[in-house]
């Protein structure tokens, strides 16, 4: 059971693994201030650039394990490298982001809301393989957006899959549609309401088998986020608090 069980009443079923224990983990990094409203692309835009994640200012790293956060992982461990694109537009001022809840029918992570994107094939950049993946799964043309940055690449606790997060800005709200073997829903949220009091919620995980952890009793955070009818978690949930971290941190 988890320790706030009433967080994950959401309408579209999921099936989350179960870990040996969890306990309450830290608090959200935004969470010193209630209203977050009015966080454009701009913004966005500002807290990459403060990081030197925004592109093409700042060069794109080649590979993965190029990036500090992964000097320290395995090569072996990683089975497979992905790209997803976190494409972002504006409305009322607000920025907004699109998601995707994938298909029930998939043999992994069936059901699960995910940003688009997937593997990225022979002699393929993370850019190229974000956007072709996104055209692929929500009918979204390459040419209605602008690569501005890129997040730090993250190797999946389940799968070994190195992925990383392009950012991406559409000038409007684009057409979209469903490749529906891939995706059962398309829908958007904005930046906000992720930072909203009560949106987020972390927990620390034990499990039997070891997982890759930053502390000493083994325990791994696992976030989570609330969204229009649906739960976000795992690598997802990971991508947007670093976005999140880095839009507040700039805020500052």
């Amino acid at each position: 059971m988890s320790p706030s069980a009433d967080f994950f009443d959401f309408d579209h079923p999921q099936t989350l693994p179960v870990p040996t224990a969890r306990v309450d983990g830290d608090p959200s990094p935004w969470s010193h201030r209630d209203d977050w409203s009015n966080i454009s692309l701009a913004a966005v835009r500002r807290a990459l650039a403060a990081r030197q994640q925004n592109w093409p200012e700042h060069d794109f790293p080649r590979n993965p394990l190029e990036h500090e956060g992964l000097a320290a992982v395995d090569e072996s461990l990683i089975t497979r490298r992905s790209s997803v694109l976190i494409a972002l537009f504006e409305e009322d001022g607000e920025a907004r982001v699109i998601l995707t809840r994938r298909s029930s029918i998939l043999p992994v992570h069936r059901g699960e809301v995910a940003f688009p994107g997937g593997r990225t094939e022979e002699g393929e950049t993370a850019i190229d393989g974000a956007l072709r993946e996104a055209q692929e799964e929500v009918g979204l043309a390459r040419d209605l957006v602008t690569v501005t940055g890129w997040l730090t690449p993250l190797v999946t606790f389940s799968s070994g899959s190195a992925i990383w997060p392009i950012v991406g800005e559409l000038a409007q709200r684009p057409p979209l549609r469903p490749d529906e073997r891939e995706v059962e829903r398309i829908f958007d949220v904005a930046l906000a309401d992720l930072l909203a009091p009560n949106a987020h919620r972390q927990e620390r995980w034990h499990r039997d088998t070891p997982r890759l952890s930053d502390r000493a009793d083994g325990s791994f955070p696992v976030n989570f986020f609330r969204a229009p009818g649906d739960l976000i978690w795992g690598a997802t949930a990971r991508i947007l608090v670093e976005l999140l971290s880095a839009i507040a941190a700039a805020h500052e």
